[in-house]
């Protein structure tokens, strides 16, 4: 399933990547923050949320790594890219 269509219906969750400072700046309404540093020690609260989980951060870079490492590990997941992108896919589905 494609980005927008996972967005469109509602599906699972958008998990930011990003850092907290960076995530308040300016974040996806009910996005849900977890550094990447975080992301092998929070595992398991991963694997509880609502997937597949759309990662996004600044630029795609540290959602990317973010994609690679939970795809291993078996979660279903995309890579958003950048916050932005997945904010305006979002306010398209509103």
């Amino acid at each position: 399933m494609v980005l927008e269509q996972i967005i469109k219906s509602k599906q699972g969750t958008i998990v930011d990547v990003r850092t907290p400072e960076e995530f308040r700046g300016g974040n996806v309404a009910g996005s849900v923050n977890i550094p990447l540093n975080e992301v092998p020690h929070r595992l398991a609260d991963l694997k509880k949320l609502p997937q597949p989980l759309v990662l996004c951060c600044a630029s795609g870079g540290r959602s990317g790594q973010a994609y690679a490492y939970l795809f291993q590990q078996g979660i279903s997941c995309v890579n958003g890219g950048s916050w932005l992108n997945v904010n305006y896919y979002q306010s398209l589905a509103q």
